[in-house]
């Protein structure tokens, strides 16, 4: 092996790690966090860095190859519909009366609705 190939094999190796991690934290933290928002927050900014790094890794022990062609379609697939797909379940709990905890101090209040401009209540 020349150190070329041993490089890559170690930056390989270190993403598919890093990556694998980043996935492990994220479902301890589906479990063990208290609400539907922490978990939801924990689910998708640890399934959005831990499935790059590990696409990462992947293309590097692919190397320059269609395999690695294919690996970045499926990268940009997932970058795309996982913040999408995070998105839609939140907004979907919201709509059904689900809300944040609020913070200490914070009142809570819905916001007042638009009048068109021109109409006034006087």
């Amino acid at each position: 092996m020349s150190a070329l190939e041993i490089i890559i094999n170690l930056l390989s190796w270190f993403f598919i790690v890093s990556g694998s991690v980043f996935v492990v934290i994220g479902a301890v933290g589906t479990i063990r966090f208290p609400d539907f928002w922490s978990r939801l927050h924990a689910a998708s900014i640890t399934d959005s860095a831990g499935m790059i790094l590990l696409v990462i890794g992947m293309c590097l022990q692919a190397g320059p190859t269609l395999v690695t062609v294919k690996l970045l379609i499926i990268g940009v697939f997932l970058f795309i519909t996982g913040p999408t797909s995070t998105h839609a379940v939140a907004n979907a709990a919201l709509v059904t009366g689900l809300r944040p905890p609020e913070g200490e101090g914070l009142i809570g209040a819905e916001p007042e609705p638009l009048t068109p401009e021109g109409e006034d209540d006087a």
